[in-house]
């Protein structure tokens, strides 16, 4: 009995001194966002160049974790210099009004494994989206990684208005793709 006593005694100090650790900093040098749009059926890539993003997320308490994403429009790399001046014009971004879109969570939930979905509002060109995306998430080393993927409208944010607005032309669903690293806090949390 006084070997059982001590195995219990031991898992518990064991579980009470480790600690939790939280991902907190920002690696934008390491960290990718991504889309792919279809232009007449043809699959049209790009990323933006700039985007920084705010987050605390621990993996033993991942329904207390936030997250918001601000990303430079103007950064844009639609894939020629011919279509990066085009989407930052009025019909499609307009940096002018609206240099920045902004990504803000209201929640996470674990899906099971290393897998979640993160809820929030997506703003671009002033228009407010409840969006969904599920992500992965891993430690490699000292660093979180989370890696997502979900769809959006571009009409649900005027994205392409005027002659721009005909699906056959470009089509209304935008894939997204986001790589986010982010080193743990110092001191543990």
């Amino acid at each position: 009995m006084k070997p059982l006593r001590l195995t219990l005694a031991a898992i518990l100090l064991a579980s009470g001194s480790a600690q939790a650790v939280e991902f907190k900093q920002f690696l934008a040098e390491q960290s990718t966002l991504q889309f792919v749009s279809r232009q007449m059926g043809v699959p049209v890539d790009g990323h933006f160049r700039k985007f920084a993003a705010t987050l605390a997320f621990d993996p033993t308490r991942p329904a207390a974790a936030t997250a918001k994403l601000e990303l430079d429009l103007a950064s844009v790399d639609a894939g020629s210099l011919d279509a990066d001046g085009e989407v930052v014009g009025k019909p499609w971004f307009n940096v002018k009004a609206y240099p920045t879109a902004t990504f803000v969570s209201s929640a996470i939930r674990p899906l099971g494994g290393d897998q979640y979905e993160l809820t929030g509002k997506l703003t671009i060109k002033g228009k407010t989206q409840q969006v969904s995306a599920p992500f992965t998430f891993r430690q490699a080393g000292g660093n979180g990684v989370f890696d997502g993927t979900f769809v959006l409208k571009r009409l649900d944010f005027a994205l392409g208005d005027g002659i721009w607005s005909d699906l056959s032309t470009v089509a209304n669903d935008v894939q997204i793709r986001f790589h986010i690293v982010a080193a743990a806090a110092a001191g543990g949390k």
